[in-house]
């Protein structure tokens, strides 16, 4: 019998961008933003007036990000060519903001 490698990182990026999929089909991709948020960043004792702070920020960051991009994009239906270019710089930016959040976790910090 062959051996079979499971590549535990593709299983979970397929199972995201599936969960990504549904949550914003239903209204929830923000959400399940904040759910992932809480359990891998806000520390498991934080109180609870911080954790409610901490979703208002998150949710702030969000409506801002969203409302920019709305703003800035060049009327028309189809993206141009500058449409693109701004949409890589943003992805950018949060791509590195990330890896920075990321290098510092090895664990979750709060568990649901």
């Amino acid at each position: 019998m062959g051996e079979h490698k499971i590549d535990r990182h593709r299983i979970t990026e397929i199972v995201a961008a599936e969960l990504a999929k549904v949550a914003t089909d239903k209204g929830l991709i923000l959400e399940l933003g904040w759910i992932s948020m809480l359990r891998y960043v806000v520390p498991k004792d934080a109180p609870e007036v911080q954790v409610d702070d901490m979703r208002k920020a998150f949710f702030m960051g969000a409506e801002h990000l969203f409302s920019s991009i709305m703003s800035i994009l060049d009327p028309g239906a189809e993206p141009t060519e500058k449409d693109l270019d701004r949409m890589t710089l943003i992805h950018k930016e949060l791509e590195a903001f990330r890896k920075e959040v990321t290098s510092h976790h090895t664990a979750p910090g709060r568990t649901q």
